[in-house]
């Protein structure tokens, strides 16, 4: 399943989206036993020395989309977030494993809209972007007029990249000329702000419905790819992410367009960040080792991911 970058990529250059093209749908087909065999292998291979360990770690951080999304954030939380966001990485362990502070920060925070103006004020001139959920985040249930205002708004607000969940109901009734239109919709309103789709991807159906709806968010110009809201039954595993690659891979292989990708929900651990990492690197290349196209949504994992640091770094030491 390993494939290099399309001859003709696009490097740098926005996805544009295209005209709807249902027969790049066809023969899109992921295998559940076939993607659950995979996923182990990945996670066999994601397995490393020490020392490439901590440097793999220290790449996930600068990936990562900081995120709170509690119900009862207030402005304070939303700082404190921005806060641990410039200095993700505590100077003891960076110390210890020979990297300066000024070289690590996370890719972005991803908050509610209503506290973009918060971590943009935090934030200043960092290089941290700021993403925000919106439009009716989590289900995306609102009229899309009024979604599509609350996109303006939050874009007017201050938010570089918009987080918005797709209506699920279009994929599971296969409609995805409906999706395609909702979707080209949205990224119009986003203007200059990066536009993540969440797919919800498990409460799609299955894996085949995953790699549809992420290729036809592809073709209305989406920039990433989201799995999930975090509130699924089932969010990032590595099967879904299998199955959103099969979407990237092929929309790249027709348009020479790289789209993002995003899991989020479920991720806890270091070891999680490693198979991620490890799922990227095998299956899309290098060329989306980099915040411009891969990003880790969590809100608990960069806690996990500096206590490994400090671990790996005392056996190494």
């Amino acid at each position: 399943m390993t494939s290099s970058k399309p001859a003709d990529v696009h490097d740098g250059i926005r996805n544009p989206g295209t005209a709807l093209r249902p027969d790049w749908l066809e023969g899109l087909q992921v295998e559940p036993e076939a993607a659950d065999r995979r996923a182990e292998e990945i996670r066999n291979r994601s397995t490393a020395e020490p020392g490439t360990a901590v440097a793999r770690l220290l790449h996930a951080v600068r990936l990562l989309d900081l995120t709170t999304l509690a119900e009862d954030d207030t402005p304070a939380d939303v700082r404190a977030l921005c806060a641990r966001a410039r200095r993700p990485i505590g100077d003891d362990v960076l110390e210890a494993v020979g990297t300066s502070s000024g070289g690590i920060r996370v890719a972005a925070v991803c908050v509610f809209d209503r506290f973009v103006p918060v971590a943009c004020q935090e934030l200043g001139d960092s290089g941290i972007r700021v993403a925000a959920v919106t439009a009716g985040f989590p289900v995306g249930l609102p009229a899309l007029p009024e979604r599509l205002d609350q996109v303006r708004e939050t874009v007017a607000s201050g938010a570089d990249e918009i987080d918005v969940v797709i209506h699920r109901q279009h994929v599971l009734g296969r409609d995805w000329r409906a999706l395609y239109d909702e979707v080209r919709a949205l990224r119009e309103a986003c203007g200059p702000a990066r536009l993540k789709t969440i797919l919800a991807a498990g409460d799609l159906g299955g894996l085949a419905a995953v790699a549809a709806a992420g290729l036809v968010c592809c073709m209305a110009g989406a920039d990433f790819i989201k799995t999930s809201t975090g509130r699924e039954r089932v969010n990032a595993t590595l099967p879904i992410g299998l199955a959103m690659v099969s979407a990237i891979r092929r929309y790249a292989e027709r348009t020479g367009y790289t789209v993002g990708i995003k899991p989020a929900g479920g991720m806890r651990t270091a070891a999680d960040a490693l198979a991620w990492l490890e799922l990227i690197r095998g299956e899309l290349g290098a060329a989306w080792m980099t915040p411009v196209h891969f990003r880790l949504g969590a809100s608990s994992l960069l806690g996990d991911i500096e206590r490994r640091i400090a671990e790996l770094t005392i056996v190494t030491s």
